[in-house]
């Protein structure tokens, strides 16, 4: 299906990941993040928002809807600030719902309407699997993947009998910049060295072993830009090495 891709959070990790791989399938990429890309492409296009900023990203967004005919929107850009229950204030879950579950409606309203009316679009949501389970020390962050959980759900039942999909990506520790960052602050919050993050803190619940590298997410969201995902509406897709099947 022809159209435009718009990926958010796309300067680096899983966001740059999902918009090399849907470049490569031969789609433009439209990318909106406060930073520029670290690559360039012919059909890489770049808007600068900050998504927190509602305004802004309607603003945008409306502008992006003008020129072009979008058909993908992967909702990827979040932010997590770590710490206990008592540690977390209301601008950190206001900042994490703003980012994580407010900007993927805004979009998706901008862009809904296009793809309804051409009798196709393809909404993914990088979720987590904190957006299935919960842990300590992510009270915001727990909090807002749950609230995307429960977007996308609704945006599926309003939009499939119009070909409109949305689902959920439900990733657990994937290696990025916001990880390797959580590092330090697990670290810090836990009272154990860094170098004990990784094993003790973000693999305990997984059978397998390691973190999961971006690329592997972007696989799933472009499989789930394809007309052969047609079917698959209102899902969420752990790619948690088994942290869920528990």
């Amino acid at each position: 299906m022809d159209g435009a891709a718009v990926v958010t959070g796309a300067s680096s990790g899983i966001g740059e990941a999902v918009a090399r791989q849907l470049l490569d399938s031969g789609r433009t990429v439209i990318t909106l993040q406060r930073r520029p890309p670290r690559f360039r492409h012919e059909r890489l296009l770049y808007y600068a928002v900050d998504l927190a900023d509602a305004g802004a990203a309607r603003r945008i967004a409306g502008e992006v809807a003008a020129g072009h005919a979008v058909r993908y929107l992967v909702n990827n850009a979040g932010v997590n600030r770590p710490g206990m229950l008592e540690q977390t204030t209301v601008e950190d879950l206001d900042y994490a719902m703003a980012v994580n579950v407010r900007a993927a409606m805004v979009l998706t309203q901008a862009f809904a309407p296009g793809m309804r009316a051409a009798g196709f679009g393809r909404i993914v949501n990088i979720s987590s699997a904190h957006g299935l389970r919960a842990s300590t020390y992510k009270a915001a962050y727990v909090t807002a993947k749950h609230g995307l959980e429960g977007l996308s759900k609704v945006i599926a039942l309003e939009g499939g009998p119009k070909g409109v999909t949305s689902n959920c990506i439900n990733p657990s520790y994937v290696r990025t910049p916001l990880v390797e960052k959580q590092i330090a602050d697990q670290a810090k919050a836990h009272g154990i060295p860094e170098s004990d993050v990784v094993e003790k803190i973000m693999l305990t619940e997984t059978a397998i072993k390691r973190l999961i590298e971006p690329h592997e997410v972007a696989e799933l969201a472009a499989y789930l830009c394809s007309p052969e995902a047609s079917y698959i509406n209102g899902a969420s897709l752990p790619i948690d090495g088994g942290w869920t099947a528990q």
